[in-house]
């Protein structure tokens, strides 16, 4: 291991990218939970993937804002059209959202076949680049991100099913983009599942939970010279089921 290639330089801002998105995806992670929907993070980070494609298909600047913008509407027309199927097909709902799935990543496939970098743009859409984060896009994040909170902490009695999809759909498309598909996926999800039976403090140990993986993700993966992305999956994971076991002997 390579003690010396811990450059707080590169981890700082991939460490408070991974900080920003547990804030935010811990909390809509436990309604999604709580909702039964569980691959609907999947079904619209994909769904604003292939709006990143397709805007880089047509010519626009990877990181302009041309990209972002088809991203959100893409992430937005897959939200609206979840909540219309959540509202005609509630018993399949889940169902639909893995139809939803698939066709954002054949469609994705589709687009990039006869992109000679298609196989670069598909990885950095599933594992992300995470290490190479830019401080721009961290400051643009949190910006979006501090929006979601607010609104979810102070009105999401009141936004109803269409308000929730819109806010999930807001802040997966700037995730997607910072992380990657498959840590947005495990940021929403292993946290809260580990945390699940907890009554009190629920949130407190789920967010630690995640900033914990992110932060030891990242050291193993620099050490060790393995793709971030998938290490820090890894280390969630396994973090989660300590949390797990040692929540089974503690009354919470």
């Amino acid at each position: 291991m390579n003690w010396s290639s811990l450059d707080w330089s590169i981890l700082g801002p991939a460490l408070i990218a991974g900080l920003l998105v547990t804030a935010t995806h811990v909390p809509l992670g436990m309604q999604v939970l709580a909702r039964g929907i569980v691959f609907i993070d999947l079904a619209i980070a994909q769904i604003a993937g292939l709006g990143v494609v397709l805007a880089d298909r047509m010519g626009f600047e990877a990181e302009g804002i041309a990209v972002q913008i088809a991203a959100l509407v893409a992430a937005l027309a897959g939200s609206l059209l979840l909540t219309w199927t959540e509202k005609i097909w509630p018993d399949v709902q889940e169902a639909v959202i893995g139809v939803v799935f698939v066709l954002g990543a054949t469609g994705s496939l589709i687009v990039l076949a006869s992109n000679p970098h298609g196989a670069e743009h598909l990885q950095n859409l599933l594992v992300g680049q995470v290490l190479w984060v830019q401080t721009k896009w961290l400051l643009w994040a949190a910006v979006v991100y501090a929006g979601v909170l607010a609104v979810w902490f102070t009105a999401r009695e009141r936004i109803g099913r269409v308000g929730f999809y819109v806010l999930f759909a807001l802040a997966v498309t700037v995730s997607v983009q910072l992380v990657g598909l498959y840590l947005v996926f495990a940021t929403l999800i292993v946290a809260p599942l580990a945390t699940r039976r907890m009554v009190r403090h629920r949130l407190a140990a789920a967010w630690a939970i995640g900033a914990l993986g992110y932060a030891t993700g990242l050291v193993v993966s620099t050490l060790t010279d393995l793709p971030s992305g998938p290490v820090i999956v890894w280390a969630l994971v396994v973090l989660a089921l300590v949390a797990q076991a040692t929540l089974g002997r503690v009354r919470t």
